[in-house]
């Protein structure tokens, strides 16, 4: 899968997710991703779902999606970007 497509999925599901970036998503014609599509991705090897959430909100949540990889948005991207292979599809999930 391409890079940018890997990017525009990643970027559909944080501003689906969200819910506050959404008029950036309607305005910039960004895909968005259901509860439903993502739940049919869960297991499959191709997929990283990446959890960053801020430190504060991952802690306090009881929620977390099953085989979720949790990266510190604060940190830098490019720190930790690099860590994943770029045949896979990575989703980034930001509530």
């Amino acid at each position: 899968m391409a890079k940018s497509q890997l990017l525009t999925i990643g970027l559909s599901l944080l501003f689906f997710l969200t819910g506050c970036l959404q008029n950036v998503a309607t305005e910039s014609n960004v895909p968005r991703m259901t509860k439903e599509e993502l739940r049919s991705m869960l297991g499959n090897p191709y997929v990283v779902i990446l959890d960053v959430r801020a430190s504060d909100d991952w802690n306090k949540s009881e929620s977390k999606i099953r085989g979720a990889v949790r990266e510190d948005p604060a940190v830098n991207v490019k720190s930790w970007a690099n860590r994943y292979p770029k045949e896979k599809t990575l989703v980034f999930y930001l509530a």
